[in-house]
C-alpha cells in the first residue's frame, strides 16, 4: 500500500474530492499546475526505495465511483499536456551534451541546485515543477502496469497515434528521434572517433545506413492512415541490422583502445554515441503497433520514460561512473603492465628487489639532509614549496632512471595485475576458495615483495643520512639537525603528531602518480606520440634514423614514469606549504624518508633521545610504512574494480582463500618459497 488506508482516504481521495468534484473548480486557482503539484505530492511516497509496489488502486477505485471527479480530472490534466513540447527531453535529458568532461561534471552540479527552467509551453517544464525529486522516479515506475492502463481507460486519454500534428504526441516523438539519428552519424564521422575504427574506413557507415532506413519508417509512419508500423515490417527489420552494426563500430572503437590509446575527448564522444543508440533501443519500439493495447501501453511507457529521463538528467554520479570506467581501465591496464616488475617470483628476483630498494634508500638517505639544508633557506612559503618539491622530484626522478625501487610506490601499480588474476579466477567453475588459490599465491608474491622493499629502503636510508649528517658536522662542524630534532623525532610518532593522518596523504600521492603515469602513456599513445617522434623529418636527418627511432622508444618507456615521478614529488613538497597558506595542519609521511628522519634527529639529539621517544619513533616508521601502503593500495584496488565492473562481494572469497594459503604457507608472505615454472602457475615446495 501507498499509505495506510485511513491516510489515503484523509488526504488523497479527499483532495480529488474537493478540488475536482464540481465543474471545473480546479479553474478557481491562479496557479494551474499549483493543483497538480499537490496532488503528486500526496501521492509520494516517503521512502520508496523501502517499497515493493506502489498501488494506487484505491484511486482507481474511487474515480470509477465517482464520474464527475474522473472527468474533471481528465480535462484538467489534458489542458496541461495537451501540445507541450518535449522532443528534447527525449533527445538530450540523462543524454551526455558536451564532449568537456568538467565542463559536464560542473554544468550538472550547478543544475543539482539551481535547475534550468525551460518555457512554460515545454513538458519539461511540467516535469520540472511536479516531479523534482530525484527519487520521484523510483516510486513511479514500482506503480503496477495494470494499474496505470486502468488509469489511462478511467480519464479517457486518447491514442497517441490519433494525430500527428504538430506538437502532437506522434511528432514530438519522430522529431526527436529524427534528432539522435542525426546528431549520432554526424559525431560518428569525426576524425578522432574514426581513428578509432580503421575496420571500418573501407565500408559504407553504418550510421549512414541506419539514418537511411530510420527516414523510410518516418516516411511509413507519416503516411499510414494508423501511424504506426508492425514488428514485421522489412524496413523495421532492417533498422536493427544496422543498429547492431552500429553497436559493433562502438564496441569495436572502445577495444581498441588498448592499441592506439584514447583521450578523455573522444571517450566521451564515443559514450554519448552509445548512450544515443540506447535511446533510439528505447524510442524506436514506440512507433510499433500489434493490438489495440499497445496503442495504450506505449502511450504509458513514454510517459514513465519521460518522467525518468527528466529526474535522471542531472545525475552526477551516473555521468562519471559511465565516463571514467574505460580510462580507469586503460589507466590500470598500463599499470597491470608497470606493476608486474614490481612482483618477485623467485630468489633472484627477490634479492634483486632488495638491491633496487636499498638503492632507493640510498637516494633517498641523500633527499632527507638536502631537505633539512633547504628548511634553513630564509625564503617563503612559495619558496620552501618549490625547494622542497624540486629536491623531491629529482630525486623521485633519479631513483626511476638508475631502476631502483621507493618503497610503497608498488601498491597503486600491483593492484591492477591483482584485479587480472581476480578477473581469470572469477571466471573458473567450481569451489569458491579453490578458484582463488592462484589469486592467493600471487598475492602473498605481492606481499613480500612489499615487504622486501620496505626493508631495503629502510635499511638503506638510515645509514646514509647519518653518514652525511656526520660528514656534513666532520668538515664544517655544523650540526644541521641541532634545532630541529625534537620535530623530526615528535613528528614520527602516530601518538604524539599527526603522522598517520600525513602517512594517508602519502598514500593518496602515490596513487596520483599511478594515475598521471597511466593516463599520461594512454595519451601519448592515443595521440601517436612514439610514432611522430620516430617518422620526425627533422630529426632523422640530423641524428639519423636508427637514433630517431631508438629516442621515440626511450620517450615511449620512460617518459610518462618521468612525469609521474615529478608530480608525486611536487605533491610531497609543496603539501606543507599549502597547509601553511591555508592555516591546516597538513604535511606527508613516507616510511623510507620517516627512517632518513629518525637518523637525523638521533643525531642532532647527541642520541640523548628518552626510551619512550625512541620507541614511538621507530614504531611510527611501520605505521607509517602501514598506511602510505594500505591508502594507495586501497585507492589503486578501488580503481581497478570499478573499471573492471567487478562486485566487491567477491572480496570475502579471496580474502578466505588468502588467510587459508598463510596458514598453509606464512613464509612465502615473506621470503620466497616457490620455483619458478616455465608455465603462468608457480608449483610451491
Amino acid at each position: 500500500m501507498l499509505f495506510s488506508k485511513s491516510k489515503l482516504k484523509i488526504s488523497v481521495l479527499e483532495f480529488i474530492s474537493n478540488t475536482f468534484g464540481e465543474t471545473q473548480f480546479w479553474k478557481t486557482k491562479t496557479d494551474e499546475l499549483e493543483v497538480l503539484v499537490n496532488l503528486i505530492h500526496l501521492v509520494r511516497p516517503q521512502h520508496p526505495e523501502k517499497l515493493d509496489k506502489v498501488d494506487l488502486q484505491e484511486i482507481i477505485v474511487f474515480l470509477k465511483k465517482n464520474p464527475i471527479c474522473a472527468t474533471q480530472l481528465s480535462l484538467y490534466l489534458k489542458e496541461i499536456l495537451t501540445n507541450k513540447i518535449f522532443n528534447k527531453i527525449l533527445s538530450d535529458a540523462a543524454i551526455l551534451q558536451d564532449v568537456d568532461f568538467i565542463f559536464e561534471v560542473k554544468k550538472r552540479i550547478s543544475a543539482k541546485f539551481l535547475p534550468d527552467q525551460p518555457q512554460k509551453n515545454t513538458l519539461e517544464y511540467v516535469l520540472n515543477q511536479v516531479f523534482y525529486l530525484a527519487s520521484d522516479v523510483i516510486w513511479v515506475e514500482k506503480i503496477p502496469l495494470e494499474q496505470l492502463e486502468e488509469l489511462y481507460v478511467v480519464l479517457e486519454f486518447q491514442s497517441i497515434y490519433e494525430t500527428i500534428e504538430s506538437h502532437s504526441v506522434l511528432a514530438e516523438l519522430l522529431k526527436s528521434i529524427s534528432l539522435l539519428s542525426q546528431r549520432i552519424s554526424g559525431r560518428a564521422m569525426e576524425t578522432d572517433v574514426l581513428k578509432m575504427v580503421p575496420e571500418f574506413e573501407d565500408l559504407e557507415s553504418p550510421f549512414v545506413a541506419f539514418e537511411n532506413e530510420l527516414l523510410k519508417i518516418q516516411a511509413a509512419v507519416k503516411n499510414s492512415a494508423t501511424h504506426y508500423i508492425t514488428s514485421d515490417d522489412e524496413t523495421y527489420l532492417q533498422l536493427w541490422i544496422f543498429h547492431k552494426k552500429c553497436e559493433d563500430f562502438i564496441e569495436t572503437a572502445f577495444q581498441n583502445s588498448s592499441k592506439y590509446g584514447i583521450s578523455m575527448r573522444v571517450n566521451q564522444s564515443l559514450l554519448k554515441i552509445k548512450q544515443q543508440l540506447e535511446r533510439l533501443k528505447v524510442l524506436i519500439p514506440l512507433l510499433v503497433v500489434e493490438s489495440a493495447n499497445d496503442e495504450k501501453s506505449n502511450g504509458i511507457k513514454l510517459l514513465l520514460q519521460l518522467i525518468k529521463y527528466n529526474c535522471y538528467k542531472n545525475n552526477v554520479r551516473k555521468f562519471i561512473g559511465e565516463s571514467i570506467q574505460l580510462i580507469s581501465y586503460e589507466i590500470t591496464q598500463h599499470t597491470a603492465k608497470t606493476g608486474e616488475t614490481y612482483i618477485t617470483e623467485g630468489r633472484r628476483e627477490y634479492f634483486k628487489m632488495l638491491r633496487t630498494a636499498l638503492g632507493g634508500g640510498f637516494i633517498v638517505g641523500i633527499l632527507c639532509i638536502i631537505k633539512v639544508l633547504l628548511s634553513k633557506v630564509d625564503t617563503s612559503f612559495f619558496g620552501h614549496a618549490f625547494f622542497y618539491s624540486m629536491n623531491y622530484s629529482f630525486g623521485f626522478i633519479a631513483i626511476y632512471i638508475f631502476g631502483f625501487t621507493l618503497a610503497t610506490k608498488q601498491p597503486a601499480m600491483t593492484a591492477s595485475v591483482l584485479i587480472k588474476a581476480l578477473e581469470e579466477g572469477a571466471k573458473k567453475e567450481g569451489n569458491h576458495f579453490e578458484k582463488y588459490k592462484p589469486f592467493a599465491v600471487l598475492f602473498a608474491r605481492v606481499f613480500r615483495s612489499q615487504f622486501i622493499a620496505f626493508v631495503g629502503n629502510v635499511v638503506m636510508a638510515f645509514p646514509v643520512s647519518l653518514l652525511g649528517i656526520w660528514l656534513i658536522d666532520y668538515a664544517f662542524d655544523y650540526n644541521i639537525a641541532e634545532a630541529k630534532w625534537n620535530t623530526l623525532l615528535t613528528d614520527l610518532s602516530p601518538v604524539h603528531s599527526l603522522a598517520i593522518l600525513h602517512a594517508a596523504i602519502a598514500g593518496v600521492f602515490l596513487f596520483l602518480s599511478g594515475i598521471i603515469s597511466g593516463s599520461v602513456s594512454n595519451r601519448d599513445k592515443h595521440n601517436q606520440v612514439y610514432f611522430r617522434i620516430a617518422e620526425h623529418p627533422l630529426l632523422k636527418k640530423s641524428i639519423g634514423k636508427a637514433k630517431t627511432l631508438k629516442l621515440s622508444q626511450l620517450y615511449e618507456k620512460k617518459w610518462s614514469g618521468l612525469i609521474a615521478n615529478f608530480w608525486f614529488g611536487v605533491f610531497m613538497g609543496s603539501t606543507a606549504s599549502v597547509g601553511m597558506f591555508l592555516g591546516l595542519n597538513l604535511d606527508i609521511r613516507h616510511i623510507t624518508f620517516a627512517s632518513g628522519n629518525l637518523a637525523l634527529g638521533l643525531y642532532g639529539a647527541n642520541y640523548n633521545v628518552s626510551n619512550s621517544m625512541l620507541f614511538w619513533g621507530i614504531f611510527g616508521i611501520g605505521i607509517i610504512g602501514l598506511v602510505n601502503f594500505l591508502v594507495s593500495f586501497s585507492l589503486s584496488l578501488g580503481l581497478a574494480f570499478r573499471s573492471r565492473s567487478i562486485s566487491v562481494f567477491e572480496l570475502r572469497f579471496v580474502a578466505i582463500s588468502i588467510w587459508n594459503h598463510f596458514k598453509k604457507k606464512p613464509m612465502s608472505f615473506f621470503f620466497p618459497t616457490e620455483r619458478k615454472q616455465q608455465n603462468s602457475e608457480d608449483v610451491e615446495v
